[in-house]
């Protein structure tokens, strides 16, 4: 499956990349507003959840530190310490997974709720698994910048799938569409397999037998409920289109702690008066997406999780149960247990 595009820049995403990235350049002695120049990211927000980036401010930064850092292993080292617990949703739906091949499966499947620098697609062969990185995302990179991008995105596969499966589970072989570059032994120090330049096209093979084998954290339940989250979260357009698009991602960053309208703004960089004008060009509102934030939260958690009411009413920021229900009639026509009946739970 391969993953659409998602805007180069609209600010969907935390900054988790741009935060190892900066973090990697400071051990060697890059300071964090250098890196950071030109982005439009503060020092002060790489490790704020509720501030939103894009693709394109991240790409900034990777330029940067192609101008800044002499270390060819810089991409590499990015790559080893963008664990999956850093991918919030995502990241917890893939290491629940029960199977690896479900895994791989859906790690393409929901590839743009990561902060998606390349398109990557998934493939299964008889006695093999690939991974094949179609082209590298990023609007007409330099020669420089889309070997960086891959170097760190070869990387990123080694560590998740060393996460999700408990133990180093190195690929067998790693093929790469450019020529070899000067730090070439690079390659196969940090992705543990033979490496080979000026191939048809970029793709990572992992040996099919590993396919069955159970992630050390799997997980029926969670596995069902996060994948939800996943599915729910890419499957509606406005999640990941304009201004509202923002204002959604930023809402659902901290389910149960929702931020007001002002802090919003200022997460997007705007003032309160401009987000709201520009919501209603989209033909919504503020208090609009957040009432959409919370029935989708709500008929997830009474379809999947045990939860009661109360608690759930409390999550949602209720400010008691019996106004929670009041809202269930309003969005659903339904109460508490018919939903749950509804969903199986």
């Amino acid at each position: 499956m391969t993953s659409t595009r998602p805007p180069l820049n609209e600010r969907l995403y935390a900054p988790y990349k741009i935060a190892a990235l900066v973090e990697v350049l400071s051990e060697q002695g890059i300071s964090p507003q250098e890196s950071l120049k030109g982005s439009g990211v503060g020092v002060d927000e790489i490790y704020d959840a509720s501030v939103m980036t894009s693709i394109g401010q991240y790409a900034t930064v990777c330029r940067n530190a192609i101008t800044l850092s002499s270390d060819s292993a810089t991409p590499f080292k990015v790559g080893s310490r963008l664990h999956l617990s850093a991918y919030g949703m995502y990241g917890y739906a893939l290491m629940s997974c029960l199977s690896l091949r479900e895994y791989f499966k859906l790690g393409a499947k929901y590839h743009r709720l990561a902060t998606p620098t390349v398109t990557i697609e998934w493939t299964e062969y008889p006695g093999k698994m690939v991974w094949t990185f179609p082209d590298a995302f990023i609007s007409s990179p330099s020669r420089e910048l889309g070997p960086f991008i891959l170097e760190q995105q070869y990387m990123q596969h080694v560590t998740h799938l060393q996460d999700v499966a408990g133990r180093g589970c190195p690929p067998i072989k790693a093929s790469f569409s450019y020529p070899a570059p000067p730090h070439a032994d690079l390659y196969r120090q940090y992705l543990g397999c033979e490496c080979f330049f000026d191939e048809a096209q970029c793709e990572l093979v992992y040996d099919g037998a590993i396919l069955d084998q159970k992630p050390q954290l799997a997980h029926k339940l969670t596995a069902a409920l996060l994948q939800d989250t996943c599915e729910r979260l890419i499957g509606q357009a406005k999640t990941s289109t304009g201004v509202s698009g923002e204002v959604y991602q930023i809402l659902m960053g901290k389910p149960g702690v929702f931020p007001g309208m002002d802090e919003v703004a200022h997460a997007m960089h705007m003032t309160t008066r401009t987000l709201r004008r520009r919501l209603l060009a989209e033909e919504t509102s503020f208090l609009a997406i957040l009432d959409d934030v919370r029935r989708s939260l709500a008929l997830e958690y009474l379809k999947t999780t045990p939860m009661s009411t109360d608690d759930i009413a409390m999550l949602l920021d209720f400010s008691d149960t019996a106004n929670f229900r009041r809202a269930l009639k309003r969005w659903t026509g339904k109460g508490p247990r018919e939903l749950r009946e509804q969903g199986g739970g």
